[in-house]
């Protein structure tokens, strides 16, 4: 027997699952929800996971904060860092280089993992991709100052990345203690004289009354964004997402998608949680308040039964290269709705600006015809 050590055995993509008719890949299909194999035909439904279709468990804040979560929340992937935006995606084992679909910068896929949190839940794409780029086009072709050259790109171009983003969502229970004052509005009649005659004039006053008081409220899925790939703006405003219809995690669900790791941590993205409600504490003690107008002086919240879970949510993603300049655009993968740069043409700003100033003149010129 030799004493060569086996080589070890070639990286495992658990979001490869081979069709069972002809041995290609199966991809998740949109349109019914399950596996297809775009090879064969050949489909095959999702099986329930170990949730069992039922309520997603949320798991202790403060336990993952001591990393004490229970080994099988956490997870090993084989992600790829751009260097640019710093995006890490997951790349299927066979990948050795491509472009990132947040920036389309050139990157080389690492051999290193990431090891993080398992996501608990996502929501499939509902959308397929000739879908989500006729959205785009669409919304691009709204945009009357776009280049045509960047339309027409983005229109022939390639295919759209289906990526699973990575958020965070919290739950607390929270009671409040606050200190303010009571605003009421009353009017007092005034006697004024100007220009010789004397006139009645009201003037509004606030009486304000010290109050104190207590509010509560449990929040339910605080939605905080896992990535620094996207600006902020634009994946708000891909909202609302559904968070009902989320679905247990399952790897079936990624079959023909990536899915980008978390670069957010746990502890920053519950300050930005935390801060969303703090806005809504305020909101509920000047509703308590009551009155005309509200101050607060102090509000003093306890903050209990902190939950959370990490969850992916499916976009899909243009990134274009456009004389230098990189246009991305992206597309809620469940209703359609679509963000991104917006790209200006300078010679249809100038046309613009030269037609207005004619239309401006011409108006002039009338105007001063008639008065003649």
């Amino acid at each position: 027997m030799s004493d060569t050590l086996a080589p070890p055995p070639a990286p495992q993509d658990e979001h490869r699952f081979p069709c069972d008719v002809c041995g290609a890949d199966f991809r998740f299909d949109p349109a019914t929800g399950g596996l297809k194999c775009d090879h064969c035909g050949n489909t095959d439904d999702i099986q329930a996971g170990p949730w069992g279709g039922g309520a997603l468990r949320e798991l202790d804040f403060q336990a993952a904060l001591a990393e004490r979560l229970p080994q099988e929340e956490i997870e090993e992937s084989r992600v790829s860092t751009c260097p640019n935006c710093g995006a890490q995606v997951e790349f299927d084992a066979r990948v050795h280089a491509r472009e990132c679909p947040f920036c389309a910068t050139p990157v080389v896929v690492d051999t290193g993992t990431h090891r993080h949190i398992k996501p608990r839940g996502l929501l499939p794409f509902a959308l397929e991709e000739r879908q989500a780029h006729k959205a785009m086009t669409d919304w691009l072709g709204r945009l009357w100052f776009a280049p045509n050259g960047l339309k027409d790109y983005a229109r022939k171009g390639r295919r759209m990345d289906g990526i699973y983003v990575p958020y965070w969502t919290f739950d607390a229970d929270t009671k409040s203690a606050y200190r303010g004052e009571r605003g009421t509005v009353y009017y007092e009649t005034r006697r004024v004289t100007r220009n010789g005659k004397t006139e009645t004039q009201q003037v509004q006053k606030v009486r304000w009354r010290a109050v104190s008081g207590r509010v509560a409220r449990f929040f339910d899925d605080v939605l905080v964004l896992a990535s620094r790939s996207l600006p902020k703006s634009y994946t708000d405003n891909l909202e609302p997402w559904d968070l009902t219809a989320l679905e247990p995690y399952r790897p079936e669900f990624l079959a023909g998608f990536r899915a980008e790791g978390y670069t957010v941590e746990l502890a920053e993205g519950f300050a930005e949680a935390r801060a969303h409600m703090d806005r809504m504490i305020a909101r509920d003690v000047k509703f308590d308040i009551g009155g005309d107008r509200q101050r607060i002086h102090d509000i003093d919240t306890e903050i209990s039964d902190i939950t959370f879970k990490h969850i992916l949510l499916p976009v899909w993603l243009a990134a274009y290269k456009y004389r230098g300049q990189t246009y991305r655009f992206v597309v809620n993968g469940r209703t359609g709705r679509v963000q991104g740069e917006r790209p200006w043409s300078a010679i249809k700003i100038a046309i613009a600006v030269v037609l207005g100033l004619i239309v401006a003149g011409a108006v002039g010129y009338l105007w001063a015809t008639t008065q003649q």
